[in-house]
């Protein structure tokens, strides 16, 4: 069985693509990580300027001035931490927003250009889920990450360094506590990420439940399926809710790790200092620098364990998001010249492990040529035009089409924008003159007359409202700026009533003119003015030729035409 979801990136080839991002900005980086060493290092004046008042005071020889002198390094010293530290998650977050800014382009640039049955087998739901949900855990992560990881990395190293150098004993004592803290930290890398990894999953899951309500919402209302529905909604999302408790209760099981790493890391020092200091090799100053190095370093470990937290769950979205951007691009095969615009040889296709959908079908469209489809509920003509467009390759057989390939679907979409900017999608360098000729072409002269603003209106949602009529012909007019060599109306026309089937009839004619077309025709009416008409049955054709040799035939064509007229009549 082929693995229909779309991939996550592994942890090496994040980080890879993560530094390949980072190109051009490494400098900023390297300006973060020295300005945030400098901010840091300025964090340890007062420790130590107050473990020295300590010793003053106990020496009897502290005096006004060295009370003031050490107020006045402890005001410079939070002075300097605190610009610093402003100054380094500052610049830090700008490094971040605009490498996630390129990974987000690069997110929607490449999911844009997914084969549609690669999105479709992995359901709709979960591409909405890592362009939304994923994007929005790493974005929100910035504010709790960037501080963090910025200034408490630098506070841990910075601080260890100066305890060393000043109180050797006590960064020992210090440092036989941090395995510890690195137990608990490979137990979490070991639980976390498969814990949040089902929470994106099963949000995942939740999204394609809530798509596909929405998307099927006249099915669904149709068809008295909406407790069904319902309860498909409701038990997704008591799977995340699931999850989402799964994930806290590791947090939970994180903090209780930490709080006995804090014990044993206080204890340690106050039983090294008491040591010490009863023999002679420490001070109560000394003791009371390095507690409170250590209660510096306390929070930062903490910080930065909780970090890691939040860190593994943006890290599972970000391996979401870069899975779908490293996706290579497939390549179909080059087909040889051919004097045919559209070449199938033995072609077969299914959706996943289901029927075929497509049986051993051999067909050949010269260029120029309108050919019809035709053909009950079922017998696989909107397939046949999903495989030759491209949108499904087939499971075995060979398909030949033009590079210049349209589609139509009934399922007209208007977007939110102007009447403009929706002609003009697949045709940027359209001009406003080529707009107006499309739409005349079209027969939709009216609804540019009838438009407030021409060209220029808002149409779509908050816009314009447009019938389904007006849709239609805005999809044709689109389609004839795009000029495509092999034009493929897939009941595009469908949708009308019979006021308005002659003037989307001819519209249809129009943007075929001249080009290559395959019609799967709702109306047999449009079936007939085309150059050639197949049947398909069973996934197989049955008949092939034009309207007049197939209605002398006398076979299924002949009386589905017979059928046509006396129901139309």
């Amino acid at each position: 069985m082929i693995d229909s979801a779309l991939p996550v990136a592994g942890g090496r080839e994040t980080a890879r693509e993560v530094w390949r991002l980072s190109r051009g900005h490494r400098w900023r980086l390297a300006a973060v990580v020295a300005l945030g060493i400098l901010s840091t290092a300025a964090g340890l004046i007062g420790p130590v300027v107050i473990g020295l008042l300590v010793d003053r005071v106990q020496a009897g020889t502290a005096d006004r001035g060295a009370v003031l002198t050490v107020t006045a390094l402890l005001a410079v010293s939070a002075i300097l931490g605190a610009a610093g530290t402003a100054a380094t998650t500052v610049f830090a977050t700008r490094v971040y927003h605009t490498i996630l800014a390129g990974l987000r382009e690069q997110l929607v640039a490449r999911a844009l250009t997914l084969p549609q049955y690669r999105v479709e087998r992995a359901g709709t739901g979960d591409l909405i889920s890592r362009s939304s949900d994923d994007v929005t855990a790493v974005a929100d992560a910035a504010p709790a990450v960037i501080g963090v990881l910025t200034t408490t990395a630098f506070t841990i190293v910075v601080s260890l360094g100066g305890l060393a150098a000043l109180e050797w004993p006590y960064a020992a004592a210090f440092a036989v506590v941090l395995p510890g803290y690195a137990l608990a930290l490979r137990w979490y890398l070991r639980t976390g990420p498969e814990v949040y990894r089902a929470e994106r999953a099963v949000m995942s899951a939740r999204a394609q439940q809530i798509v596909e309500s929405q998307r099927g919402y006249a099915t669904v209302l149709g068809f008295g399926l909406g407790e069904r529905r319902h309860r498909a909604v409701l038990t997704a999302s008591w799977a995340v809710a699931a999850q989402a408790l799964r994930a806290r209760t590791v947090q939970s099981m994180l903090n209780a790790r930490l709080n006995l790493g804090e014990l044993l890391s206080l204890a340690a020092v106050l039983v090294v200092g008491f040591v010490l200091i009863g023999h002679g090799a420490s001070t109560v100053g000394g003791a009371t620098t390095a507690m409170l190095l250590v209660l510096r370093l306390l929070g930062p470990v903490n910080q930065l364990m909780f970090v890691i937290d939040t860190l593994q769950s943006a890290l599972a979205s970000l391996s979401r998001m870069i899975g779908v951007t490293t996706i290579p691009f497939a390549e179909p095969a080059p087909e040889p010249p051919t004097a045919q615009a559209v070449r199938l040889r033995e072609v077969t296709f299914g959706y996943g492990d289901g029927p075929r959908v497509l049986d051993d079908i051999t067909l050949d469209i010269p260029a120029s040529e309108r050919l019809a489809v035709v053909g009950a509920s079922g017998a696989g003509k909107s397939t046949l035009a999903a495989v030759i467009a491209g949108i499904h390759p087939p499971d075995t057989g060979t398909v030949a089409r033009p590079e210049r390939t349209a589609v139509i679907t009934q399922e007209i979409h208007v977007f939110a924008g102007t009447l403009r900017d929706n002609l003009t999608l697949a045709a940027p360098g359209a001009t406003d003159g080529q707009s107006r000729a499309a739409l005349e072409a079209v027969g939709a002269t009216d609804l540019l007359d009838a438009l407030p603003d021409g060209l220029g209106t808002v149409v779509g949602t908050g816009g314009h409202p447009l019938t389904d009529a007006q849709a239609q012909q805005l999809a044709l007019a689109r389609l004839l700026l795009a000029d495509p060599q092999l034009a493929i109306l897939d009941e595009a026309t469908a949708e009308a009533d019979s006021a308005q089937s002659g003037l989307l009839d001819r519209a249809a004619d129009a943007v075929l003119a001249g080009r290559t077309g395959l019609v799967i025709a709702h109306r047999l009416s449009q079936a007939a003015a085309c150059d050639r008409i197949v049947v398909m049955e069973h996934g197989r054709i049955t008949e092939s030729g034009t309207h007049s040799e197939l209605i002398a035939v006398g076979g299924v064509y002949a009386r589905l035409w017979s059928a046509w007229q006396n129901g139309s009549g």
